[in-house]
C-alpha cells in the first residue's frame, strides 16, 4: 500500500482522479480486486484529497462513477462469458465462495448487488452473475448506483478522515514525544544530582575520619 501510496503522490492532479478511477473501475469490470482491492484505492483517493492533492468533491464522484461503470462493464461481461469466467482457475480455487454468491443472487435477486458491493471477493463477482442470470439491466442499475453511491462516499470520506485524524494524532504525538524526553531528562538530572551530592557527602565524611583516627 505504502508504495502505490508514494506513487499516486507523485502524480499531478489530473492524473491522481484517472489512476483512483481506473483502479476502482478495474477491480469490478476485470477481477482485478485479488490484486488491488477497491477500497485501498478509494481510501488512498480520500487520503490524497485530505493532503491537498486534490479536490474531495471530485474525488468522490470519480470513485463513485467508476464503481457504477465498472459494475456495469461487469454485467456485460457476464451476459455472454460467465460460464467461462465461473470455470477459470482463479476462480476454481474458490468454489465455495462462488456457490455462495450465485444463491445470494438466487435468493436476493437485485438486492445481492447492492449487497456484494460491500463484500470484498463478490463485489467483483456478482456483477458477471447477475448478467449470467439474465437479471434486467434497469433492475440491475438501480441496485448497483445506490450501492456504488453508498460504497464510493463511504470508503472516500474514510480516507479523507482519517488523514485528518492521523495529522492529529502525528500532532498529538508529538506533543506527547517532546513532554516525555523533558521528563526523561529531569528525571535523569535529578538523579545525577542526587548520586552526585551523595559522592560529595562521602568524601567529606572519609576526609573527618582520616582527620579524627
Amino acid at each position: 500500500m505504502h508504495s502505490i501510496t508514494d506513487w499516486l503522490r507523485g502524480l499531478s492532479g489530473p492524473v491522481v482522479y484517472a489512476a483512483v478511477g481506473a483502479m476502482v473501475f478495474a477491480e469490478d469490470a476485470l477481477f482485478f480486486s485479488f490484486f488491488i482491492p477497491g477500497e485501498t484505492a478509494a481510501v488512498l483517493g480520500g487520503f490524497l484529497a485530505h493532503q491537498g492533492r486534490v479536490s474531495i468533491g471530485w474525488m468522490v464522484l470519480v470513485v463513485v462513477c467508476a464503481a457504477v461503470l465498472g459494475d456495469s462493464a461487469g454485467y456485460e461481461i457476464g451476459r455472454p462469458l460467465g460460464p467461462a469466467i465461473l470455470h477459470t482457475r482463479l476462480l476454481r480455487r474458490h468454489v465455495k465462495q462462488v456457490d455462495t454468491a450465485q444463491d445470494l443472487i438466487r435468493r436476493r435477486g437485485p438486492a445481492a448487488v447492492f449487497v456484494g458491493r460491500f463484500i470484498a471477493f463478490f463485489r467483483p463477482l456478482v456483477p458477471s452473475l447477475a448478467g449470467m442470470s439474465r437479471m434486467p439491466y434497469r433492475r440491475f442499475l438501480f441496485y448497483n448506483a445506490l450501492g456504488g453511491v453508498a460504497w464510493g462516499v463511504g470508503f472516500t470520506l474514510l480516507g479523507y478522515f482519517a488523514g485528518a485524524a492521523y495529522t492529529r494524532v502525528e500532532g498529538t504525538v508529538g506533543r506527547v514525544a517532546a513532554i516525555a524526553i523533558a521528563v526523561v531528562a529531569a528525571v535523569a538530572l535529578s538523579v545525577w544530582y542526587v548520586r552526585r551530592h551523595r559522592s560529595r557527602g562521602r568524601e567529606r565524611s572519609d576526609d573527618s575520619a582520616g582527620r579524627n583516627p
